[in-house]
């Protein structure tokens, strides 16, 4: 028994073994015949085999020692050492993506949880379903809510911070409708001086100027349906239902009472406003990277007993007022966005550094976890796009809220 190469098929110099264009697997025997090679057990190089009409060569490594077993020649597949580097360079990168995408902040003892609340005026639709925020290590500034503000530095150029020691909340009323109704979104934006650098744990959204969205969607009769947390980058997207959201208007695949896992953080599968006779939300921040890690519903009495909390007052403004920032020392105005046409819309000082060098790749976005304006696309050139998916951009965006929901099944 051996294996047989058949003269006509490798005519001329035609190697076998680690290195050809032929992978020799598993050959036998030994003798040379008029149109075939049998290579001899045991072998580990044989060379110059010219039966009548051929020549052929084969070179076996150690690791290919000829031995007892069936025989066949399989075409080597082409070997290209750089794709191969970066394709475990990539899944290197993705796994460093999903390690800081699911970084969880500890969290240190607190005698009073600091928790932010709206200020009291008239009583309005933004503030009565205004959420409440948990700040936890509220001692270090970046867990603090700020004021985003502008000012002149000692080299004269203008430059946007957060101000964290005076905390704002800015609001926006928007309405859209559906084939299901006429609904009201009230929408709250909070700013950070930033997510710290860290490599452990691994903060892959470190950068300045971060913050948060949050949107309760009212029906028609005022009736909270709908409960959305967003990063401003666009990510760690959250969509919650309230227990007046009819079955019919959830996805097809939802998972009933389940809790949602939202890159490591587990929320609550509903936001039940039933049973308290004056409700509050109250949103509960994981300090250093600001991601929301639980919303529960309280009693406004319990939300604000001191022996609980450390309730701090913030005061809203309008959001259309980020575009107007007062700069101190320059007797002018500023926006909190961009203006150029690179990176028009997004927040000033906002570039994410991690997330640019691993994700802005295959995202196809250089500015990829950079904050951003929530405002029409058509004006700002830049969609506040919920999908990492380039394909994915207009569709995600959550400017067009109907749309929006569409696109990830909600049937409203």
């Amino acid at each position: 028994m051996g294996l047989f190469l058949n003269m006509q098929q490798y005519q001329g110099d035609a190697p076998l073994g680690p290195g050809s264009p032929w992978l020799l697997k598993r050959p036998l025997g030994g003798l040379v015949s008029e149109n075939r090679a049998r290579i001899p057990v045991g072998a580990e190089q044989v060379s110059d085999i010219a039966p009548e009409g051929g020549r052929c060569r084969a070179v076996l490594e150690s690791d290919m020692r000829v031995r007892p077993g069936a025989a066949e020649v399989l075409p080597r597949r082409k070997r290209y050492p750089m794709l191969r580097r970066w394709r475990w360079a990539a899944v290197g990168a993705l796994l460093v993506v999903f390690l800081g995408c699911a970084e969880t902040g500890k969290l240190s003892y607190e005698r009073r949880l600091s928790v932010y609340r709206v200020e009291r005026g008239n009583g309005g639709l933004l503030e009565r379903f205004a959420p409440a925020f948990a700040a936890y290590n509220h001692r270090d500034p970046w867990n603090r809510i700020g004021r985003p503000c502008a000012e002149i530095g000692p080299d004269g150029k203008e430059r946007v911070r957060v101000d964290p020691d005076q905390p704002v909340v800015y609001t926006m009323t928007r309405r859209f409708s559906t084939d299901r109704g006429r609904y009201t979104n009230l929408i709250y934006r909070i700013h950070f001086t930033g997510v710290p650098y860290s490599l452990i744990p691994f903060h892959l959204t470190a950068g300045e100027n971060v913050g948060l969205l949050a949107v309760v969607t009212l029906d028609g009769t005022n009736r909270p349906v709908l409960f959305t947390t967003v990063n401003t980058c666009g990510c760690y997207l959250a969509i919650l239902p309230t227990t007046d959201l009819p079955e019919a208007c959830l996805p097809g695949d939802w998972k009933g009472s389940k809790p949602l896992d939202v890159f490591g953080e587990t929320l609550p599968a509903e936001i039940d406003y039933k049973g308290a006779r004056e409700p509050r939300v109250l949103i509960h921040l994981r300090p250093d990277v600001h991601r929301v890690m639980d919303v529960e519903v309280m009693e406004a009495g319990v939300l604000e007993a001191p022996w609980a909390h450390q309730v701090i007052p913030a005061p809203t403004a309008p959001m259309a007022s980020l575009e107007r920032l007062p700069v101190t020392g320059g007797g002018r105005t500023t926006s909190f966005y961009s203006g150029d046409w690179v990176d028009r819309g997004h927040v000033k000082a906002s570039y994410k550094v991690w997330e640019t060098l691993l994700m802005s790749w295959w995202s196809l976005d250089f500015f990829v976890g950079a904050d951003k304006a929530y405002a029409d696309p058509a004006e700002t050139g830049n969609p506040f796009y919920t999908s990492l998916k380039p394909w994915n951009r207009t569709e995600s965006d959550m400017w067009h809220f109907e749309r929006f929901l569409r696109f990830w099944g909600w049937r409203l």
